[in-house]
């Protein structure tokens, strides 16, 4: 029996118990900690904290923000872990820790599978495909033509080796036939500016980073990475099936609720039905909407398969870098 299966299994009969069995037990029986791997102020803090504040009034118990940055999230999950052994402690992350950390870093500290049970996605956000607004390039075939006229032709920026805006920009270049050259920043700020300056060509950034620039005439965006039309940009085009990508080109970031592997089924069960029921607020989702992500409720089932795919997906573009390499 696959992990997958065993876990619905368990889901299945949580939902069955977990009302009696939780009002029994009195859980929460104290203060909840929830792990953030990024600094206070940071997109992957607000997030959490637009879920946890609610979160908080539903449970009757207040739920301490505890951030650990560092490793690009990673510290977050070994530090949930540390403390972990309650039912009380839990995080959120963004997807590379539960993804690509494992073959991006000699050691992470844990097995996303072993130790690691998925709650719920509490959010998803595109990337936009943005140049300098005066570059002759003016839309998404002509920048997969300017990028073919030779290898590295183009060059591109990114927040860093490994990260998300990185492996999708290898992502589209794999998927459009093209070579570009990768220049690693340590900010999207210094990525913009670079692109408004002329130092570099492109990146690939959330369309929080770019619009700015693009509202001050800056940069333009050629293109997003999501399966339909951004309600943030909604006049940016989607890539899928534009200029030689596939109908099914998709590249997102992705925010979860997470918990240690030993936690309560029924937990699991009354925290995926809690943050599935904030996400569906109007007001919540408006929200996520300002800071660049779409509210993404579903089960833990179903981010277990996403952190799966997204495995492999980003499995095969590491792949095809370090070969080239």
């Amino acid at each position: 029996m696959t992990r997958l299966t065993r876990r619905a299994a368990l889901a299945l009969a949580a939902a069955c118990a977990a009302a009696p069995a939780l009002a029994q037990d009195g859980w929460p029986s104290g203060p909840l900690h929830v792990y953030v791997g990024f600094p206070a102020g940071s997109s992957p803090d607000t997030l959490a904290r637009i879920v946890t504040e609610p979160l908080a009034e539903r449970l009757g118990q207040p739920i301490v923000v505890e951030n650990r940055p560092g490793a690009g999230g990673v510290i977050g999950i070994q530090q949930m872990l540390v403390a972990a052994g309650d039912d009380l402690t839990f995080g959120t992350t963004i997807n590379g820790p539960l993804t690509t950390a494992q073959r991006t870093m000699d050691d992470t500290g844990y097995d996303v599978d072993a130790d690691i049970v998925p709650v719920t996605l509490i959010a998803t956000s595109p990337l936009v495909l943005a140049v300098n607004a005066e570059s002759d390039i003016a839309d998404l075939q002509g920048f997969v033509d300017a990028a073919g006229a030779e290898p590295e032709a183009l060059a591109y920026g990114s927040v860093g080796q490994g990260s998300g805006a990185h492996l999708t920009a290898e992502l589209f270049a794999a998927e459009a036939g093209v070579s570009m050259l990768h220049i690693p920043f340590t900010s999207y700020a210094e990525v913009t500016t670079s692109i408004a300056g002329g130092e570099i060509d492109a990146g690939f950034m959330a369309p929080s980073a770019a619009l700015p620039l693009v509202e001050g005439g800056q940069l333009r965006m050629l293109g997003i990475t999501s399966a339909e039309p951004f309600a943030q940009v909604p006049d940016v085009p989607v890539m899928a099936g534009q200029a030689g990508l596939p109908e099914d080109f998709r590249a997102e970031l992705w925010n979860g609720f997470i918990a240690p592997a030993d936690t309560d089924p029924a937990v699991v069960e009354r925290l995926n039905t809690e943050i599935n029921e904030i996400l569906a607020d109007p007001a919540v989702q408006e929200q996520l909407l300002a800071i660049g992500w779409v509210a993404a409720p579903g089960t833990a089932a179903g981010m277990e398969e996403r952190i799966a795919q997204d495995t492999a997906m980003w499995g095969g573009v590491l792949d095809r870098i370090e070969a080239a390499e």
